[in-house]
């Protein structure tokens, strides 16, 4: 049986329960640390439930794109001709190809797919590399599926797994760090951002982590560091050895003066950071053409490059000269326009979320002005059913987009994160909300498999 339609079955079995359990659900939640620059994690009542033939095959996607993307990293480093591909600010190509001082190349990430579950073809969205978020929001929403009465029924016939974020990611902190080519016994820890207090809760939970493992550790404002004396020094005057850094890179580079403690620190190996600039190739979302180019292609196998051909998205550079070449004002529905470096759907537009032809044609044109833009083919979400019972009156199961990230720690697979919209674009300038993911397997067949 299908898990989301047995968990519906169980939902609907006693509905006046049902929507009793939505409320608590969002109490949990509403008193929750899920919160991001002070607003509350949106979620329904159904969670994202994945078999463990999932699990298994979005390991092996990690396995194969995280050899490619640090080929690709690697390739960055070594030949001048490829880093011609990205075409960097100077600045920041000198901070991606000083030497490594440790061996990992892409410490930390958030994969996003667009994954259809009945058949198992999927298109990549997205690359995140160290800012990678959303760590607390997934604990926090699988806490609230406990309130549940469905949730208590569905776990007495499946057995269910629910990935840990935090001391596993401390975990491979620390076997990185211990590759530092100037490691020291008891180092301090610095997790850094821009305004870190927009995501202090889920900085806390990271904090707690590494003084379980034995660190001490501080959060701290990249703009308000110190580098006296050969040491970078939090604003209360405490030296950092190694950070997990959060800061977002095309942040760092547009506020280049304002944290230059922080990058004389990193470019005189006077603190170690955890992950490095080198992390920007991958996370830039020129990428995805750059994947597509004959130079990459030079130096994958030939099962990596017919991965790429199937799993990256069409991807060209947002000019008159491409628009015209692919008809893209007349056929809307075929396109998004993205920026080369943001975050968070910032500066996105799917032609499908525009009703009117005209309005899809000037924003194209103001992109274009803007330049710094990439086309990309549209790769319809799937969609899941689910239901809003506490914000929709009138409540009813429907379709929802769908779109799903793999949190990806040195290497390793580490749990799935789901989003979800009423549109066809998944992004908080729309109607995106997120849901608890979960693995689970029949109880019937636990004792066959190793967990």
């Amino acid at each position: 049986m299908d898990l989301t339609e047995y968990y519906i079955g169980l939902a609907d079995s006693d509905f006046e329960t049902t929507k009793k359990d939505a409320k608590k659900q969002y109490e949990y939640m509403k008193n929750s640390t899920a919160r991001y620059h002070g607003y509350l994690v949106r979620t329904l009542y159904i969670p994202k439930i994945f078999s463990d033939e999932m699990e298994k095959y979005f390991k092996r996607i990690v396995k194969t794109v995280y050899q490619i993307l640090v080929k690709v990293i690697r390739e960055y480093e070594k030949n001048p001709e490829y880093r011609k591909l990205f075409g960097f600010d100077k600045r920041l190509e000198e901070l991606i190809i000083r030497p490594s001082r440790y061996r990992c190349r892409l410490p930390i990430a958030r994969i996003d797919i667009f994954f259809d579950e009945d058949n198992f073809n999927f298109k990549f969205c997205e690359f995140n590399t160290d800012g990678s978020s959303a760590m607390n929001e997934g604990r926090e929403l699988y806490n609230s599926l406990m309130v549940t009465d469905t949730f208590r029924k569905f776990k007495k016939r499946y057995k269910v797994k629910m990935y840990e974020y935090f001391d596993s990611w401390v975990k491979e902190f620390t076997a990185i760090y211990l590759t530092y080519k100037y490691k020291k016994d008891n180092p301090r820890v610095a997790i850094v951002d821009f305004n870190p207090a927009g995501a202090i809760n889920e900085f806390e939970q990271f904090k707690m982590s590494f003084e379980k493992a034995g660190y001490v550790c501080d959060i701290c404002d990249i703009c308000d560091l110190r580098y006296e004396n050969g040491e970078l020094i939090t604003p209360e005057g405490n030296k950092i050895d190694v950070i997990y850094r959060r800061a977002v890179t095309c942040d760092i580079m547009e506020h280049y003066d304002e944290v230059r403690p922080f990058i004389e620190a990193v470019k005189n190996d006077d603190v170690c950071i955890i992950g490095n600039f080198k992390t920007q190739v991958v996370h830039n979302k020129l990428v995805f053409k750059i994947l597509r180019d004959k130079m990459t292609a030079s130096f994958l196998t030939d099962e990596e490059n017919k991965f790429i051909a199937e799993h990256i998205p069409f991807t060209t550079n947002l000019t008159p000269k491409t628009a015209e070449k692919y008809h893209i004002l007349d056929a809307k529905d075929d396109w998004v326009i993205k920026p080369e470096d943001s975050y968070a759907s910032k500066g996105v537009h799917a032609g499908v979320e525009f009703e009117d032809e005209q309005e899809w044609r000037n924003t194209v044109l103001e992109c274009m002005k803007k330049g710094e833009y990439l086309l990309q083919e549209y790769c319809p979400p799937y969609e899941s059913t689910n239901i809003d019972l506490l914000y929709d009156k009138n409540a009813q199961y429907r379709k929802f987009s769908n779109i799903t990230g793999f949190f990806v720690y040195n290497g390793k697979f580490r749990g799935v994160y789901s989003r979800i919209a009423k549109n066809s674009i998944i992004s908080t300038q729309y109607s995106e909300m997120s849901l608890a993911s979960v693995i689970a397997k029949e109880k019937k067949r636990a004792a066959e498999i190793k967990w």
